[in-house]
């Protein structure tokens, strides 16, 4: 399938207007789909509804798609991320006509006369086609899934054999199949979804999380924050079940594995950054090559707040006196008096340029993968571009649906479904 030139003119030129209007056009798209499909609603994260980030996140990544129909491979970082999140999900081939339609109908609503037929038409035969090349890829990628040694497709039962209090908000779950069949390994910097059916919520909730441990173990490891509400938001639904009401022995649901935020290059210098709860998949980074005991030099960069709020500390420090080719740095931009009268930490503050220079000795050559909340990314971005790190270096995830980190070049975007 192709679009005709006529076709393609009129997306890519009315693409900027969808973006314009993201947040209309989220907004009410998801009200309709509720409305017309509420089985769906277990799909999306209610929090980042509420929050607005969910709406963005959807037509942001319809616009990019709109904004290359004609080059998509210069989005395949976005499309190979919005695929591993729908299989993760089981996101099915008969929903997309669904989706099609009531987003085309939201776009109408809001545009209101500028949604000419002539739009509208050329705007729903380039859904079709990325519908179809979304389809393709996602089965290809259940196959695999699938058809590898322990795999799996929809959701498995897992059994809760350890829960560890790493910190007052941060818990870590050691998962082992119920079946007692064996476990495809994983890439690390993946994540499992969960599938919640929780006593007194109306619906189901799925959530993503990334793995915290190695592969090749008969467990999968989770580390879950809980998270507390904001002004008029309430707390994280299923990070209080996971914390409050989950305890070991019980049973949870899982998907297989799923995930772009992976270690690309196998001989480079790396740099693994986190800030807050975004240790998690780098942890897992950090055991993988730990576990490969090569020469490959490894820097492991935390920042948060102080010791009290510091996940999977000891576990660090252990991992680094274990092996010369590793170093730790900790950040702490709030330290207690008991971390000022130990000096556990490397800097005070937050992460900047300078300081990074100073413990990477100019290393611009190595890839560096970086997670946490947005404005330590965006900080952490920025410093990057200004040393002069390569696109092709600088590795992101994002737990946010949408998070631009370049707004000169918006074409580096996360976005859900």
């Amino acid at each position: 399938m192709s679009l005709d030139t006529e076709k393609l003119e009129i997306v890519k030129s009315t693409a900027p207007v969808l973006k314009e209007h993201s947040s209309e056009i989220g907004k009410h798209f998801y009200e309709l789909l509720f409305t017309k499909v509420p089985e769906l609603r277990n799909v999306f994260n209610q929090t980042n509804q509420k929050r607005g980030l969910q709406q963005e996140a959807l037509v942001y990544s319809v616009y990019a798609a709109g904004e290359n129909i004609d080059s998509l491979e210069n989005i395949n970082q976005l499309v190979e991320r919005i695929a591993e999140k729908h299989v993760s999900l089981g996101v099915k081939p008969e929903q997309y006509p669904v989706v099609g339609e009531v987003l085309l109908k939201a776009v109408q609503d809001v545009l209101g006369n500028a949604a000419t037929d002539e739009v509208i038409e050329a705007w729903g035969a380039a859904y079709d086609y990325i519908a179809n090349l979304f389809i393709e890829i996602e089965q290809k990628k259940y196959n695999e899934t699938e058809q590898q040694e322990g795999g799996w497709t929809g959701f498995r039962e897992f059994v809760v054999d350890k829960k560890i209090q790493e910190t007052s908000d941060v818990v870590s779950f050691c998962l082992k199949p119920a079946d007692g069949k064996p476990l495809p390994p994983f890439k690390a910097g993946q994540y499992l979804t969960i599938k919640a059916d929780i006593d007194g919520e109306p619906h189901t909730h799925m959530r993503q999380y990334s793995l915290s441990g190695p592969s090749g173990k008969d467990y999968y490891k989770i580390s879950v924050k809980h998270e507390k509400g904001r002004g008029d938001l309430p707390d994280g639904i299923v990070s209080s079940y996971l914390h409050e009401r989950v305890a070991e022995g019980d049973t949870l649901e899982f998907s297989a594995p799923a995930g772009d935020f992976t270690i690309e290059s196998e001989k480079s210098p790396v740099v693994l950054l986190s800030g807050g709860i975004g240790i998690t998949p780098v942890m897992s980074m950090l055991e993988t090559l730990a576990e490969k005991e090569s020469d490959r030099p490894v820097t492991f960069i935390h920042a948060t707040q102080n010791s009290s709020s510091h996940a999977m500390k000891k576990r660090v420090e252990q991992v680094a006196a274990g092996h010369s080719n590793i170093a730790s740095f900790v950040c702490y931009d709030s330290p207690s008096d008991g971390d000022r009268a130990t000096r556990n930490y490397d800097k005070e503050g937050f992460v900047d340029l300078p300081w990074l220079q100073s413990i990477l000795s100019e290393d611009t050559k190595a890839d560096f993968y970086c997670c946490g909340p947005a404005p330590f990314m965006k900080a952490v971005d920025k410093g990057l571009k200004e040393w002069g790190v390569p696109n092709a270096n600088r590795h992101y995830e994002l737990f946010n649906p949408v998070s631009i980190l370049n707004q000169k070049d918006e074409k580096e975007a996360e976005a859900v479904m």
